[in-house]
Protein backbone atom coordinates (compact mmCIF):
# COMPACT_ATOMS: atom_id res chain seq x y z
CA UNK A 1 0.00 0.00 0.00
CA UNK A 2 2.84 2.38 0.83
CA UNK A 3 4.97 1.56 -2.23
CA UNK A 4 2.38 1.19 -5.00
CA UNK A 5 1.83 -0.97 -8.06
CA UNK A 6 5.47 -1.71 -8.87
CA UNK A 7 5.87 -3.25 -5.42
CA UNK A 8 2.55 -5.07 -5.86
CA UNK A 9 3.85 -6.79 -9.00
CA UNK A 10 6.86 -8.21 -7.13
CA UNK A 11 4.48 -11.05 -6.22
CA UNK A 12 4.94 -12.27 -9.79
CA UNK A 13 8.73 -12.36 -9.60
CA UNK A 14 8.71 -14.07 -6.22
CA UNK A 15 6.26 -16.69 -7.49
CA UNK A 16 8.42 -17.26 -10.58
CA UNK A 17 11.47 -17.88 -8.39
CA UNK A 18 9.54 -20.44 -6.37
CA UNK A 19 8.30 -22.11 -9.56
CA UNK A 20 11.88 -22.50 -10.80
CA UNK A 21 12.94 -23.87 -7.41
CA UNK A 22 10.17 -26.49 -7.52
CA UNK A 23 10.83 -27.36 -11.17
CA UNK A 24 14.32 -28.36 -10.08
CA UNK A 25 12.74 -31.01 -7.83
CA UNK A 26 13.67 -29.16 -4.65
CA UNK A 27 11.45 -29.23 -1.56
CA UNK A 28 9.62 -26.09 -0.45
CA UNK A 29 8.27 -25.95 3.11
CA UNK A 30 6.14 -23.10 4.47
CA UNK A 31 5.48 -22.05 8.09
CA UNK A 32 2.80 -19.38 8.39
CA UNK A 33 3.13 -17.18 11.46
CA UNK A 34 0.91 -14.55 13.03
CA UNK A 35 -0.16 -12.55 11.05
CA UNK A 36 0.03 -13.69 7.40
CA UNK A 37 -2.18 -11.71 5.02
CA UNK A 38 -2.59 -10.34 1.52
CA UNK A 39 0.15 -10.70 -1.04
CA UNK A 40 2.25 -13.03 1.11
CA UNK A 41 -0.56 -15.57 1.34
CA UNK A 42 -1.44 -15.04 -2.32
CA UNK A 43 2.10 -15.85 -3.50
CA UNK A 44 4.91 -17.68 -1.70
CA UNK A 45 2.84 -18.43 1.41
CA UNK A 46 0.47 -20.78 -0.45
CA UNK A 47 2.87 -22.73 -2.68
CA UNK A 48 4.51 -25.11 -0.21
CA UNK A 49 4.83 -28.84 -0.70
CA UNK A 50 4.16 -28.91 3.04
CA UNK A 51 2.38 -25.96 4.67
CA UNK A 52 1.95 -25.62 8.43
CA UNK A 53 1.03 -22.70 10.69
CA UNK A 54 1.56 -21.59 14.26
CA UNK A 55 -1.32 -22.03 16.72
CA UNK A 56 -3.76 -19.13 16.81
CA UNK A 57 -2.18 -17.37 13.84
CA UNK A 58 -4.38 -14.88 11.97
CA UNK A 59 -4.16 -15.89 8.30
CA UNK A 60 -6.18 -14.62 5.36
CA UNK A 61 -6.28 -12.69 2.13
CA UNK A 62 -8.40 -9.65 2.97
CA UNK A 63 -7.75 -7.76 6.19
CA UNK A 64 -10.73 -7.50 8.55
CA UNK A 65 -10.40 -3.72 8.80
CA UNK A 66 -10.56 -3.33 5.02
CA UNK A 67 -13.57 -5.62 4.81
CA UNK A 68 -15.47 -3.61 7.42
CA UNK A 69 -14.62 -0.33 5.70
CA UNK A 70 -15.79 -1.64 2.31
CA UNK A 71 -18.92 -3.52 3.37
CA UNK A 72 -19.96 -1.77 6.57
CA UNK A 73 -19.99 -4.88 8.75
CA UNK A 74 -17.35 -6.86 10.62
CA UNK A 75 -15.74 -9.89 9.00
CA UNK A 76 -17.08 -13.20 10.42
CA UNK A 77 -15.11 -14.35 13.44
CA UNK A 78 -13.04 -17.53 13.41
CA UNK A 79 -12.60 -17.75 9.64
CA UNK A 80 -9.09 -16.32 9.33
CA UNK A 81 -7.35 -18.58 11.84
CA UNK A 82 -4.75 -21.31 11.43
CA UNK A 83 -7.07 -23.84 13.06
CA UNK A 84 -9.96 -23.07 10.70
CA UNK A 85 -7.70 -23.30 7.65
CA UNK A 86 -6.43 -26.70 8.80
CA UNK A 87 -9.98 -27.91 9.36
CA UNK A 88 -10.90 -26.86 5.83
CA UNK A 89 -7.91 -28.57 4.19
CA UNK A 90 -6.18 -25.31 3.23
CA UNK A 91 -3.04 -26.05 5.26
CA UNK A 92 -1.60 -29.36 6.43
CA UNK A 93 -1.34 -28.83 10.18
CA UNK A 94 -1.09 -26.43 13.10
CA UNK A 95 2.31 -26.86 14.74
CA UNK A 96 3.77 -25.13 17.83
CA UNK A 97 7.10 -23.35 17.40
CA UNK A 98 8.98 -25.96 19.42
CA UNK A 99 7.87 -28.75 17.05
CA UNK A 100 8.68 -27.06 13.74
CA UNK A 101 12.25 -28.38 13.59
CA UNK A 102 11.03 -31.96 14.05
CA UNK A 103 8.44 -31.64 11.27
CA UNK A 104 10.98 -30.04 8.93
CA UNK A 105 13.54 -32.72 9.74
CA UNK A 106 11.15 -35.57 8.99
CA UNK A 107 9.90 -33.92 5.80
CA UNK A 108 13.40 -33.24 4.49
CA UNK A 109 14.53 -36.78 5.34
CA UNK A 110 11.84 -38.02 2.96
CA UNK A 111 12.25 -35.33 0.32
CA UNK A 112 16.03 -35.66 0.17
CA UNK A 113 16.15 -39.46 0.50
CA UNK A 114 16.36 -40.14 -3.22
CA UNK A 115 19.86 -38.66 -3.27
CA UNK A 116 21.01 -40.88 -0.37
CA UNK A 117 18.97 -43.99 -1.14
CA UNK A 118 21.98 -46.22 -1.77
CA UNK A 119 23.09 -45.73 1.84
CA UNK A 120 19.63 -45.56 3.42
CA UNK A 121 18.47 -48.96 2.16
CA UNK A 122 21.74 -50.77 2.91
CA UNK A 123 20.74 -51.56 6.48
CA UNK A 124 17.02 -52.02 5.78
CA UNK A 125 15.40 -55.32 6.59
CA UNK A 126 14.90 -57.25 3.37
CA UNK A 127 11.87 -59.40 2.52
CA UNK A 128 12.17 -63.15 2.99
CA UNK A 129 10.84 -65.75 0.50
CA UNK A 130 7.90 -66.22 2.89
CA UNK A 131 6.89 -62.58 2.28
CA UNK A 132 5.75 -63.49 -1.24
CA UNK A 133 7.39 -63.00 -4.64
CA UNK A 134 6.25 -62.40 -8.20
CA UNK A 135 6.73 -66.08 -8.99
CA UNK A 136 4.54 -67.42 -6.19
CA UNK A 137 1.26 -68.91 -7.33
CA UNK A 138 -1.04 -67.86 -4.48
CA UNK A 139 -2.94 -70.80 -3.07
CA UNK A 140 -6.73 -70.85 -3.12
CA UNK A 141 -7.36 -71.31 0.58
CA UNK A 142 -10.44 -69.12 0.57
CA UNK A 143 -13.41 -68.61 -1.68
CA UNK A 144 -14.01 -65.19 -3.19
CA UNK A 145 -16.79 -64.50 -0.69
CA UNK A 146 -14.54 -65.51 2.23
CA UNK A 147 -11.93 -63.04 0.96
CA UNK A 148 -14.50 -60.25 0.72
CA UNK A 149 -15.75 -61.06 4.22
CA UNK A 150 -12.20 -61.09 5.64
CA UNK A 151 -11.46 -57.69 4.07
CA UNK A 152 -14.44 -56.21 5.90
CA UNK A 153 -13.38 -57.19 9.41
CA UNK A 154 -13.46 -54.11 11.63
CA UNK A 155 -10.17 -55.10 13.29
CA UNK A 156 -8.30 -55.44 10.00
CA UNK A 157 -5.20 -53.16 9.94
CA UNK A 158 -5.45 -50.23 7.57
CA UNK A 159 -3.21 -47.49 6.30
CA UNK A 160 -2.77 -45.82 9.70
CA UNK A 161 -1.61 -49.03 11.37
CA UNK A 162 0.74 -49.71 8.46
CA UNK A 163 2.38 -46.28 8.73
CA UNK A 164 2.71 -46.52 12.53
CA UNK A 165 4.26 -49.98 12.36
CA UNK A 166 6.36 -50.12 9.21
CA UNK A 167 7.17 -46.57 8.03
CA UNK A 168 9.65 -43.95 9.23
CA UNK A 169 9.78 -40.15 8.96
CA UNK A 170 6.02 -39.92 8.43
CA UNK A 171 4.71 -36.40 7.79
CA UNK A 172 0.95 -36.17 7.51
CA UNK A 173 -0.50 -33.81 4.92
CA UNK A 174 -4.13 -32.74 4.78
CA UNK A 175 -6.66 -31.58 2.26
CA UNK A 176 -6.56 -30.38 -1.30
CA UNK A 177 -5.07 -26.99 -0.41
CA UNK A 178 -8.20 -25.53 -2.03
CA UNK A 179 -10.71 -25.79 0.78
CA UNK A 180 -11.62 -29.48 0.68
CA UNK A 181 -10.79 -32.33 3.03
CA UNK A 182 -12.15 -35.88 3.14
CA UNK A 183 -11.55 -38.18 6.13
CA UNK A 184 -11.59 -41.19 3.81
CA UNK A 185 -8.22 -40.27 2.26
CA UNK A 186 -4.88 -40.11 4.09
CA UNK A 187 -2.03 -38.20 2.43
CA UNK A 188 1.52 -38.35 3.81
CA UNK A 189 5.22 -38.33 3.13
CA UNK A 190 6.98 -41.44 4.44
CA UNK A 191 9.82 -43.92 4.01
CA UNK A 192 9.70 -47.71 3.86
CA UNK A 193 13.04 -49.44 4.34
CA UNK A 194 14.78 -46.11 3.70
CA UNK A 195 13.02 -45.58 0.36
CA UNK A 196 11.00 -42.33 0.16
CA UNK A 197 7.47 -41.98 -1.16
CA UNK A 198 4.26 -40.01 -1.19
CA UNK A 199 1.50 -42.13 0.34
CA UNK A 200 -2.15 -41.98 -0.75
CA UNK A 201 -4.13 -44.28 1.50
CA UNK A 202 -7.85 -44.87 1.62
CA UNK A 203 -8.46 -44.79 5.36
CA UNK A 204 -10.97 -47.45 6.43
CA UNK A 205 -11.56 -45.57 9.70
CA UNK A 206 -12.70 -42.46 7.84
CA UNK A 207 -15.27 -44.18 5.62
CA UNK A 208 -18.77 -45.33 6.50
CA UNK A 209 -22.23 -45.63 4.98
CA UNK A 210 -23.00 -42.15 6.28
CA UNK A 211 -19.63 -40.70 5.18
CA UNK A 212 -18.39 -42.62 2.12
CA UNK A 213 -15.42 -41.70 -0.03
CA UNK A 214 -16.38 -38.54 -1.92
CA UNK A 215 -15.01 -36.52 -4.84
CA UNK A 216 -12.99 -34.33 -2.45
CA UNK A 217 -10.95 -37.41 -1.49
CA UNK A 218 -10.01 -37.95 -5.12
CA UNK A 219 -9.10 -34.28 -5.52
CA UNK A 220 -6.87 -34.68 -2.45
CA UNK A 221 -5.39 -37.79 -4.07
CA UNK A 222 -4.58 -35.78 -7.18
CA UNK A 223 -2.74 -33.28 -5.00
CA UNK A 224 -0.57 -36.20 -3.86
CA UNK A 225 0.03 -37.29 -7.46
CA UNK A 226 1.21 -33.82 -8.45
CA UNK A 227 3.36 -33.65 -5.32
CA UNK A 228 5.09 -36.91 -6.27
CA UNK A 229 5.74 -35.65 -9.77
CA UNK A 230 7.13 -32.29 -8.60
CA UNK A 231 9.39 -33.89 -6.00
CA UNK A 232 10.35 -36.83 -8.23
CA UNK A 233 9.32 -39.26 -5.53
CA UNK A 234 7.56 -42.61 -5.93
CA UNK A 235 3.81 -42.62 -5.29
CA UNK A 236 2.25 -45.41 -3.22
CA UNK A 237 -1.53 -45.83 -3.37
CA UNK A 238 -3.14 -48.01 -0.70
CA UNK A 239 -6.61 -49.11 -1.77
CA UNK A 240 -9.15 -49.99 0.91
CA UNK A 241 -12.69 -48.75 0.29
CA UNK A 242 -16.22 -50.14 0.48
CA UNK A 243 -17.03 -47.84 -2.42
CA UNK A 244 -17.32 -44.20 -3.40
CA UNK A 245 -20.28 -42.05 -2.46
CA UNK A 246 -23.51 -42.62 -4.37
CA UNK A 247 -25.45 -39.45 -3.72
CA UNK A 248 -26.65 -36.17 -5.11
CA UNK A 249 -23.68 -34.42 -3.47
CA UNK A 250 -21.25 -36.80 -5.15
CA UNK A 251 -22.87 -36.25 -8.54
CA UNK A 252 -22.85 -32.49 -8.15
CA UNK A 253 -19.28 -32.64 -6.85
CA UNK A 254 -18.11 -34.35 -10.03
CA UNK A 255 -17.29 -37.84 -8.73
CA UNK A 256 -17.18 -39.48 -12.17
CA UNK A 257 -14.96 -36.73 -13.52
CA UNK A 258 -12.58 -37.04 -10.57
CA UNK A 259 -12.26 -40.81 -11.14
CA UNK A 260 -11.45 -40.09 -14.79
CA UNK A 261 -8.90 -37.42 -13.87
CA UNK A 262 -7.20 -39.72 -11.34
CA UNK A 263 -6.91 -42.44 -13.99
CA UNK A 264 -5.57 -39.89 -16.48
CA UNK A 265 -3.00 -38.50 -14.06
CA UNK A 266 -1.79 -41.90 -12.86
CA UNK A 267 -1.41 -43.40 -16.32
CA UNK A 268 0.88 -40.60 -17.51
CA UNK A 269 2.52 -39.66 -14.18
CA UNK A 270 6.28 -39.28 -14.58
CA UNK A 271 6.93 -40.42 -11.00
CA UNK A 272 7.29 -44.14 -10.19
CA UNK A 273 3.99 -45.62 -9.01
CA UNK A 274 3.13 -48.56 -6.75
CA UNK A 275 -0.47 -49.61 -5.99
CA UNK A 276 -1.48 -51.95 -3.17
CA UNK A 277 -4.87 -53.64 -2.77
CA UNK A 278 -4.80 -53.45 1.00
CA UNK A 279 -8.38 -54.54 1.65
CA UNK A 280 -11.68 -53.81 -0.05
CA UNK A 281 -11.41 -52.67 -3.65
CA UNK A 282 -14.94 -51.62 -4.50
CA UNK A 283 -15.85 -49.89 -7.72
CA UNK A 284 -14.61 -46.65 -9.22
CA UNK A 285 -13.35 -45.31 -5.90
CA UNK A 286 -10.82 -48.16 -5.84
CA UNK A 287 -10.09 -48.15 -9.57
CA UNK A 288 -9.12 -44.48 -9.40
CA UNK A 289 -5.93 -45.40 -7.50
CA UNK A 290 -5.04 -48.69 -9.24
CA UNK A 291 -3.00 -47.79 -12.39
CA UNK A 292 0.67 -48.18 -11.48
CA UNK A 293 4.05 -49.49 -12.59
CA UNK A 294 3.69 -52.26 -10.03
CA UNK A 295 0.48 -53.56 -8.43
CA UNK A 296 0.51 -55.60 -5.23
CA UNK A 297 -2.32 -57.22 -3.32
CA UNK A 298 -2.61 -58.62 0.16
CA UNK A 299 -3.97 -62.15 0.28
CA UNK A 300 -7.41 -60.89 1.32
CA UNK A 301 -7.36 -57.84 -0.90
CA UNK A 302 -9.72 -57.73 -3.85
CA UNK A 303 -10.96 -55.55 -6.70
CA UNK A 304 -14.39 -55.52 -8.33
CA UNK A 305 -16.67 -53.17 -10.26
CA UNK A 306 -19.25 -53.10 -7.42
CA UNK A 307 -19.67 -54.69 -4.01
CA UNK A 308 -20.71 -58.30 -4.75
CA UNK A 309 -24.14 -57.57 -3.30
CA UNK A 310 -24.59 -54.78 -5.87
CA UNK A 311 -23.44 -57.02 -8.71
CA UNK A 312 -25.94 -59.65 -7.56
CA UNK A 313 -28.73 -57.06 -7.49
CA UNK A 314 -28.01 -56.11 -11.11
CA UNK A 315 -27.74 -59.64 -12.49
CA UNK A 316 -30.10 -61.60 -10.23
CA UNK A 317 -32.32 -58.82 -8.83
CA UNK A 318 -31.43 -59.90 -5.28
CA UNK A 319 -28.37 -59.90 -3.03
CA UNK A 320 -28.33 -63.60 -2.20
CA UNK A 321 -26.01 -64.43 -5.10
CA UNK A 322 -23.21 -62.10 -3.88
CA UNK A 323 -20.72 -64.92 -3.29
CA UNK A 324 -21.46 -66.42 -6.67
CA UNK A 325 -20.94 -63.07 -8.39
CA UNK A 326 -17.64 -62.44 -6.57
CA UNK A 327 -16.34 -65.80 -7.80
CA UNK A 328 -17.58 -65.26 -11.35
CA UNK A 329 -16.02 -61.78 -11.59
CA UNK A 330 -12.59 -62.97 -10.41
CA UNK A 331 -12.17 -60.38 -7.68
CA UNK A 332 -9.67 -62.20 -5.42
CA UNK A 333 -5.96 -61.38 -5.27
CA UNK A 334 -5.35 -64.93 -6.55
CA UNK A 335 -7.54 -64.35 -9.60
CA UNK A 336 -6.04 -60.91 -10.23
CA UNK A 337 -2.50 -62.36 -10.10
CA UNK A 338 -3.38 -65.02 -12.66
CA UNK A 339 -5.01 -62.41 -14.90
CA UNK A 340 -1.84 -60.30 -14.86
CA UNK A 341 -3.50 -57.42 -13.01
CA UNK A 342 -1.49 -57.98 -9.81
CA UNK A 343 2.27 -58.58 -9.85
CA UNK A 344 2.77 -59.88 -6.33
CA UNK A 345 0.60 -61.14 -3.48
CA UNK A 346 1.66 -60.49 0.12
CA UNK A 347 0.59 -63.39 2.37
CA UNK A 348 -1.68 -63.17 5.40
CA UNK A 349 -1.35 -65.88 8.04
CA UNK A 350 -4.21 -66.59 7.90
CA UNK A 351 -5.71 -63.14 8.16
CA UNK A 352 -4.14 -59.69 8.64
CA UNK A 353 -6.59 -59.01 11.46
CA UNK A 354 -5.18 -62.00 13.36
CA UNK A 355 -1.55 -60.86 13.02
CA UNK A 356 -1.66 -57.07 12.55
CA UNK A 357 1.90 -56.35 13.70
CA UNK A 358 3.54 -59.13 11.70
CA UNK A 359 1.40 -58.38 8.65
CA UNK A 360 2.30 -54.67 8.63
CA UNK A 361 6.01 -55.40 9.05
CA UNK A 362 5.83 -57.95 6.22
CA UNK A 363 4.10 -55.49 3.91
CA UNK A 364 6.55 -52.74 4.94
CA UNK A 365 9.51 -54.93 3.94
CA UNK A 366 7.94 -55.63 0.57
CA UNK A 367 7.15 -51.95 -0.01
CA UNK A 368 10.76 -50.99 0.75
CA UNK A 369 12.06 -53.51 -1.77
CA UNK A 370 9.53 -52.52 -4.42
CA UNK A 371 10.23 -48.80 -4.04
CA UNK A 372 13.98 -49.30 -4.29
CA UNK A 373 13.43 -51.34 -7.44
CA UNK A 374 11.26 -48.67 -9.03
CA UNK A 375 13.78 -45.93 -8.24
CA UNK A 376 16.46 -47.99 -9.97
CA UNK A 377 14.57 -48.21 -13.27
CA UNK A 378 14.95 -45.94 -16.29
CA UNK A 379 12.07 -43.44 -16.31
CA UNK A 380 11.37 -43.72 -20.06
CA UNK A 381 11.35 -47.52 -20.00
CA UNK A 382 9.19 -47.58 -16.90
CA UNK A 383 6.52 -45.29 -18.38
CA UNK A 384 6.50 -47.22 -21.66
CA UNK A 385 6.06 -50.47 -19.74
CA UNK A 386 3.17 -49.00 -17.69
CA UNK A 387 1.27 -47.89 -20.79
CA UNK A 388 1.86 -51.25 -22.49
CA UNK A 389 0.60 -53.07 -19.39
CA UNK A 390 -2.86 -51.53 -19.64
CA UNK A 391 -3.06 -51.66 -23.45
CA UNK A 392 -2.63 -55.45 -23.45
CA UNK A 393 -4.76 -56.18 -20.36
CA UNK A 394 -7.50 -58.70 -21.15
CA UNK A 395 -6.16 -59.51 -24.63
Amino acid sequence: MQEGTVAFLQMVGITAAIARHKQAGLPYLVYLRNPTFGGVLASWGSLGHVTIAEPGAAIGFLGARVYEALYGEPFPEGVQTAEHLAERGLIDAVVPHEDVADVADRALRVLAARQTLHTDVRGAERPTPEDGTDADDPEDHRTAWEVVTASRREDRPGVRRLLRTAATDVVGLSGTGAGEKDPGLLLALARFGGAPCVVLGQDRRGQSMSAPLGPAALREARRGMHLAEELRLPLVTLIDTPGAALSREAEEGGLAGEIARCLHDLVILKAPTLAVLLGQGTGGGALALVPADRVLATANGWLGPLPPEGASAIVHRDTTHAGEMAAAQGVRATDLWRAGIVDRVVPERPDAADEPQEFCLRLGRVLGEELAGLLGRDDTERLRSRLHRYRRLGR
